[in-house]
């Protein structure tokens, strides 16, 4: 079953709850999305850390050929 955007924000929102997150459905087919996720804490982190938090806040809803979610190009900063 694919996964809502709604479900992308919320998963991601636990882990950074004053974070400005935009989910975009890149194929309208509910399994390749794109977010971008801006939070403070990403401050002095390089992009590999970044990103490696952010995908650990999705609990596994991309791990293997079972997973909920397909794709997702993952763009993360700290705030300008």
């Amino acid at each position: 079953m694919p996964i809502q955007a709604q479900e992308i924000e919320n998963l991601i929102r636990e882990t950074f709850p004053d974070a400005k997150i935009t989910i975009t459905d890149l194929a309208g087919d509910g399994n390749h999305y794109a977010a971008e996720v801006i939070d403070e804490s990403f401050r002095g982190q390089n992009r590999v850390q970044q990103q490696r938090a952010v995908y650990a806040a999705l609990k596994g809803k991309m791990d293997g050929k079972n997973g909920e979610l397909h794709a997702l190009a993952l763009t993360t900063k700290a705030p300008d």
